[in-house]
């Protein structure tokens, strides 16, 4: 069989792995009665606007418009909390389908070996069993299926298409908002400032359809929503959190929480100090990654690299890093595969294994009690992606030249 028939097949059997394990292990989850999920609140956001209600001006809504399909159209089928879980799990499953075949897809297009390609899309159809207490119950896997999406496009040479592809992605969740400057450099390079306004115009306009109605609607509702994630406090699991928690079981240091802004935050002077702090690093090394870019050849792989790189910098410095967050590197992190080699495979695959040891089952005696290994594992967790970060970062070891086969000329004896 050529490489071009084990292609398909390969991306088949990922996608249907993937599903198979996402399903077992959420149903696992949910038998064991520890799950942690928002399926509550979808269902409550879903059967406020199958009844008429409009979000951000009749109830509060914290995710952007473009999320509002992946949780209305359960409600709309279904009259119960049990068949809208099921429903909406049967969706993300569907989402995590295609995201591993446009992930395939994209690995081909890179020209990733089999052997490699092979690596990458098992260790996605396992990822589920690591990460089944949020895989099948968040809606992460739409926007991360987008960019799967956006990234074939985008390395296939289709600019304009993958640029109108991460708008809809920054419509449904914010983070997508970090391929902007990445491809407005592609599109600077390839065709100057003409491209470079065709290609900001098909990003914008999505979010401005999204938009738009519930600015027209209610405006301070849409604005209070944006305004809550950017002022979010430092959340439990994130690397500010861990560096927190792991003074507090050195030196003893005291230290409270609370449940606010729709999670579980580290409170007093040193939390929100870190914050602000963590919030200026994220930005920081987004835009160094942008810089990166700039600097060098847009080529597809430089460009799927930054574009992992600028996601894991976000994700990793972020003042919240809930446990879904990595869903959005699944299917993003294993297309630098064949420029990286396959280290930030097991640097993601680590990640995901240490959230496994405290989500969701000890994530409770974390929050109330500091547990003591959970609290050094969020610490291992950030430091992984920041070492999963320096390795997309790090520079691209050239080829040694090729020794010449002729004989180097000695001088001229005198």
């Amino acid at each position: 069989m050529s490489d071009g028939e084990r292609g398909p097949r390969d991306a088949i059997l990922a996608a249907a792995g993937f599903v198979l394990t996402a399903v077992t292990a959420t149903v696992a989850w949910q038998l064991s009665g520890r799950a942690v999920t928002d399926i509550a609140l979808y269902h409550a956001y879903g059967e406020r606007i199958a009844d008429g209600l409009v979000p951000y001006r009749d109830f509060a809504f914290e995710y952007p418009p473009g999320a509002l399909p992946a949780l209305v159209l359960p409600a709309l089928v279904t009259d119960s909390l049990t068949a809208f879980r099921v429903v909406f799990a049967a969706e993300m499953a569907l989402a995590g389908a295609v995201g591993v075949l446009l992930l395939a897809a994209g690995l081909g297009r890179l020209g990733t070996g089999l052997a490699d390609r092979r690596v990458a899309l098992s260790v996605v159809a396992l990822v589920p069993l690591l990460l089944g207490g949020v895989i099948l119950t968040r809606f992460d896997l739409v926007p991360a299926a987008i960019v799967a999406g956006a990234m074939l496009l985008l390395v296939s040479g289709r600019l304009r298409a993958g640029a109108f592809v991460i708008g809809i992605g920054i419509a449904v969740k914010l983070y997508p908002a970090v391929f902007v400057p990445l491809v407005g450099i592609v599109a600077w390079r390839r065709g100057g400032r003409r491209e470079l306004g065709s290609v900001l115009g098909l990003v914008v306009a999505p979010v401005i359809v999204a938009y738009l109605p519930f600015l027209v609607a209610a405006p301070d509702g849409v604005l209070d929503s944006i305004g809550r994630q950017l002022g979010r406090p430092l959340q439990i699991e994130s690397l500010g959190a861990g560096m927190l928690l792991a003074v507090h079981h050195s030196v003893g240091t005291s230290l409270g929480w609370a449940s606010s802004s729709g999670s579980q935050n580290l409170t007093g002077t040193g939390a929100d100090t870190l914050a602000v702090l963590q919030g200026i690093a994220q930005v920081a090394a987004v835009v160094l990654v942008w810089v990166s870019f700039w600097r060098g050849p847009a080529s597809p792989e430089r460009l799927v690299r930054h574009a992992a790189a600028a996601v894991v910098a976000f994700v990793a410095l972020s003042k919240v890093l809930s446990p879904q967050f990595l869903v959005w590197l699944v299917l993003l992190v294993p297309l630098v595969v064949a420029a990286r080699g396959r280290a930030p495979l097991w640097l993601l695959t680590a990640a995901c294994a240490v959230t496994a040891v405290w989500f969701p089952a000890r994530y409770w005696e974390l929050v109330k009690e500091f547990d003591p290994l959970a609290s050094w594992l969020v610490l291992v967790r950030g430091v992984l992606l920041l070492v999963l970060l320096a390795v997309l970062m790090s520079p691209a070891r050239e080829p040694a030249p090729a020794r010449s086969r002729s004989p180097v000329p000695s001088p001229d004896r005198t």
